[in-house]
């Protein structure tokens, strides 16, 4: 059995952190990783939103292991890894603007005592610090790269889910999203089930269609960059070692099947399990 890790403890105390952390911003590769809920931190001045300290523990605060694997797969890939450094209970910076779950007041059957009857100013204020600082990151990221003549970003959103959620068993051991483009989803998937030791969703356990994507329409849909979100079961990932495994296992995916994808889509874009058992 690995080594179990603190899933993290809320620095509600602390005053030295940063809204987003952008680590190895010169990687040679052409992948650029993304982690929009890499941490459960709460700033000091929020308290711990009237939740219990074993709430800021579970998937309503973060994605449990998916920074780990991130970070893994920065170091295999020596791509750029970009990092929210703040709870998406204090804003979700996978939301568009106008999402109502943008701060959430209530997380799966958890009530935010601290986010509910939340005013406009209020709200602002969050967007201001950690929403916005975030996703400027990631254009200031792909405006210097392509002034250092790297490769354009391809783009990979790394999350992690819960295996149960509102009493529903979630079957997978990963979902592979994406929406009409799938140059990076369709050989990932691919290469998931040559493995065939996983149970692989297309677009499960959630889909563009559930406003899941913001992020990777804001960076990469947009500009006609290639993207994909992956989303692994959060009891995979628990250890360092299963962290490791599954980052390096996504990383030579990556490398062998997706080097400069080329321009079109193979048309997989619905809501479909693949199981290569």
């Amino acid at each position: 059995m690995g080594q179990r890790l603190s899933q993290g403890t809320p620095r509600a105390v602390a005053n030295d952190w940063h809204p987003v952390r952008v680590s190895n911003p010169d990687g040679h590769s052409q992948f650029v990783i993304l982690c929009d809920h890499a941490s459960n931190h709460i700033p000091a001045s929020f308290g711990t939103l009237g939740l219990d300290p074993d709430d800021l523990q579970k998937h309503i605060a973060w994605d449990p292991g998916a920074l780990g694997v991130s970070q893994v797969m920065s170091r295999e890939l020596d791509a750029a890894l970009v990092e929210s450094c703040v709870s998406r209970l204090i804003v979700d910076c996978n939301r568009p603007l106008n999402a109502p779950d943008l701060v959430p007041s209530l997380s799966e059957v958890t009530t935010i005592p601290g986010n509910v009857d939340l005013n406009e100013v209020a709200k602002s204020q969050r967007i201001a610090l950690s929403h916005k600082p975030y996703h400027e990151a990631i254009e200031k990221l792909a405006h210097e790269r392509a002034g250092k003549g790297l490769p354009d970003p391809t783009y990979v959103a790394v999350h992690s889910y819960t295996p149960v959620y509102r009493g529903v068993t979630r079957p997978w051991h990963i979902g592979v999203i994406h929406d009409d483009d799938d140059r990076v989803a369709a050989p990932l998937i691919a290469g998931l089930q040559a493995l065939s030791e996983f149970n692989v969703g297309i677009n499960q356990p959630y889909s563009p269609a559930d406003r899941v994507y913001y992020t990777l329409e804001r960076h990469a849909s947009a500009f006609g960059l290639p993207a994909v979100m992956i989303e692994i079961r959060n009891d995979l990932i628990t250890t360092a070692q299963e962290q490791q495994a599954w980052g390096k296992m996504l990383s030579r995916l990556l490398t062998e099947n997706i080097q400069n994808p080329p321009p079109g889509m193979t048309g997989i874009s619905k809501k479909e399990t693949v199981n290569g058992k």
